[in-house]
């Protein structure tokens, strides 16, 4: 029987709580956890306890920023508005800026069968570790996010190459054990001009995330990123994944995601200092 959007919620919280354990130090600070990365990778952030019965506050909001300034880490709140309705409230007048995101999973009914088609000259390939590209397929999601939407743009495979040169070797190492642990699985769509689209996904037991998915601004409007997540998806459910969800940038992304089956649950949220 197909889950509720409240069960799939309930379900998404228990993701979202056990997947950065792995990671960090898990700090209880009022009615919020907060997730001390240990070791290499990318910073986590707060976000509601699990199972918690108090809703936070902005006295406890206040204090994981301080929290987060005392650890020089960025001072970021991530929550399902459904679940946790009283959080944003209290961010906004902790005076943190709140972006919404369509939360969406997958129904493996509405997946299609056949992947979206791509350009000429276009290919996807799963990128593995040691790849030689690594720094510049990861510079694909740098070029992408510094311009949302998706709406085409003049960044291209140029500014992509010169942002593989400012690519933290630190991160990028952390990175390439993911992929080698199978952590991290990703997917670029390549032109002869090299990656133009790229994503990824990260797994724990059954449940799959979606993540970075994001196209060079000169490359949109192609559909390389339905493509992109078409094979992410696929992958995810060939190897044992039930639930397969991900968080879209805006409600024009989530018209994208919604033609390859995803199905909007609730809303994400994420909090940041100004």
């Amino acid at each position: 029987m197909p889950k509720s959007a409240a069960e799939l919620r309930a379900h998404l919280e228990i993701f979202y709580d056990a997947v950065p354990r792995r990671f960090t130090r898990a700090e209880a600070i009022g009615a919020l956890t907060l997730f001390v990365r240990e070791g290499e990778g990318w910073p986590y952030y707060a976000r509601p306890t699990l199972g918690g019965l108090a809703e936070p506050t902005v006295a406890d909001v206040r204090a994981v920023r301080a929290r987060q300034r005392e650890l020089k880490v960025p001072e970021t709140f991530e929550w399902v508005h459904e679940t946790t309705p009283a959080l944003r409230a209290a961010a906004i007048e902790a005076e943190l800026h709140v972006h919404e995101h369509p939360l969406m999973v997958l129904d493996p009914d509405e997946h299609p069968v056949d992947r979206p088609g791509l350009p000429d000259l276009v290919t996807l390939r799963q990128i593995r570790a040691d790849a030689t590209d690594l720094a510049i397929v990861h510079s694909v999601a740098a070029v992408g996010f510094a311009n949302p939407g998706t709406a085409p743009g003049s960044d291209g495979p140029a500014e992509r190459d010169t942002a593989a040169l400012g690519q933290d070797p630190s991160l990028l190492s952390y990175l390439n054990e993911r992929l080698r642990s199978g952590e991290t699985v990703m997917f670029a769509a390549y032109s002869p001009a090299g990656p133009l689209c790229v994503g990824s996904y990260q797994h724990l037991h059954d449940t799959t995330e979606i993540v970075g998915v994001a196209t060079l601004p000169a490359a949109r409007r192609s559909g390389l990123a339905a493509a992109v997540t078409w094979e992410l998806a696929r992958h995810a459910l060939a190897d044992g994944s039930e639930t397969v969800f991900l968080s879209a940038g805006d409600e024009d992304v989530a018209r994208i995601y919604d033609r390859i089956g995803f199905r909007s649950v609730g809303t994400a949220l994420i909090a940041e200092a100004p």
